[in-house]
């Protein structure tokens, strides 16, 4: 087989390579195989091999367990005004970052991950950009983003925001969608004003339900009267003082893929509710029906159900609060070190929930090590946990994240299947193989 000099050593030898496809084509990808298929039949011999060196604490590895090594993607396409960023998708465009990418506290906006769902707009003149307010309010309200600064007070607050289909790559059966794996995640820090207090003012009537998002984006068939998406919020969640209209990233203007001039933060709910490129908030007496919140999308069935499983749209519910998770930001994931110790960093975060635990596993799970856990900045942040783990020898080794929120609900190591492939909060794992 001819050596792909793009691939990394050690991990594909074993895979020949498929034909091209015209997206791999115009993103540089090189295609392979299922990885994971090959090593379902794998023995301990191989993978081995094919990791480069013996594997330690084989005996505690889960029946079935595909090794961190392999859960990678081949190549970063370089987005312009991003830095790193993996394209999922060019229409419409989709990019996630990498965990190695996502060590700092506060996520630059350069690595903040894109997800849209439509055409951005193209005209985002910030001086010119209105905000209405409408529907059940006493006083229906069209605002500048000047008006918005004048008459609000100004907030910054360090936020997470998070795809609800972060993971889906990992789902088996798949799912359709982005095969998003762990890189649909930020946390930046955001100015703005409280979605709260803009809806105070418009003065919200009695029988109000929930708010109807509403952008600038355009639909993907070009046609003017449809929209991409249009999601909204239970009234007692808009009303929660931790939501912003934001118009600075931090400390600058919004990047035209993060939504600018105008977007909505809504930490520790799906991404989908942060409606970028902003232009309306309508407040009604129903649950909103707009574009992607009926049917199946973010939504999950109202029971567990089995992988692959046919479930009735009557049978689902919206998504609302993200669950407990954790990332390993470093070390990257197939480091290798000399020495019996590694330091490891990374973020955790829980919904509408704090933090209380996180623990590393080096051992596949068998114990596991009480990681040093900050307070977040503010409602609504990941913290960031820290901890030096040890090696007994040389070999190949995963480290585990596994973080326990306020309530005691801590991740799971299996991931619990539902249709659309949401919710994905299973262990993060990184490869490091330490040399003798």
């Amino acid at each position: 087989m001819k050596e792909d000099k793009n691939a990394p050593k050690g991990i594909y030898e074993y895979y020949e390579k498929k034909p091209e496809t015209a997206d791999d084509k115009v993103f540089g990808r090189v295609s392979y195989p299922d990885r994971r298929g090959f090593l379902k039949g794998a023995g301990l011999a191989t993978m081995a091999a094919v990791l480069g060196g013996a594997i330690p604490f084989h005996r505690n590895m889960p029946a079935g367990m595909i090794p961190a090594a392999f859960a990678e993607g081949l190549e970063d396409v370089v987005i312009e005004g991003k830095d790193g960023l993996t394209v999922l998708n060019d229409r419409p465009m989709n990019a996630e970052t990498p965990p190695h990418l996502l060590n700092d506290d506060i996520t630059p906006t350069t690595r903040h991950f894109i997800r849209n769902n439509g055409i951005p707009p193209t005209d985002v003149d910030a001086d010119s950009w209105t905000l209405t307010i409408d529907g059940l309010v006493d006083k229906p309200m069209t605002l500048t983003i000047e008006d918005l600064k004048k008459n609000f007070d100004v907030v910054e607050q360090q936020l997470v925001v998070e795809c609800g289909g972060n993971g889906r790559a990992f789902f088996e059966p798949k799912a359709k969608g982005n095969q998003w794996t762990y890189g649909a995640v930020a946390c930046s820090n955001w100015t703005g004003v409280r979605l709260a207090d803009v809806l105070k003012a418009a003065g919200v009537q009695d029988g109000a339900v929930y708010t109807a998002h509403y952008s600038a984006d355009k639909h993907l068939s070009g046609k003017a009267d449809k929209l991409p998406i249009s999601r909204g919020l239970p009234i007692a969640k808009a009303m929660g003082g931790e939501n912003l209209i934001a118009f600075e990233q931090n400390g600058e203007p919004l990047h035209p893929m993060n939504g600018a001039p105008l977007r909505l933060v809504v930490p520790g709910w799906p991404g989908s509710c942060s409606q970028k490129w902003l232009t309306r908030i309508q407040v009604r007496d129903q649950v909103h029906d707009g574009p992607k919140m009926t049917g199946k999308a973010y939504r999950v069935p109202n029971r567990p159900v089995a992988p692959g499983e046919k479930v009735a749209k009557e049978d689902f519910v919206i998504i609302e609060r993200m669950p407990v998770k954790s990332l390993i930001t470093s070390p990257q994931t197939n480091t290798e070190i000399s020495g019996n110790e590694l330091m490891v960093k990374g973020h955790a975060w829980s919904g509408d929930r704090k933090v209380n635990k996180v623990q590393l596993s080096t051992d596949f799970g068998a114990t596991w090590l009480d990681a040093d856990l900050a307070d977040p900045a503010n409602e609504g942040a990941w913290q960031t946990f820290n901890a030096k783990v040890q090696f007994p020898q040389p070999g190949y080794y995963e480290v585990w994240a596994k973080a326990t929120d306020d309530q005691g609900v801590s991740q799971p190591f299996a991931i619990a299947w539902n249709p659309k492939g949401y919710l994905n909060n299973s262990f993060h794992r990184v490869a490091v193989v330490v040399k003798g």
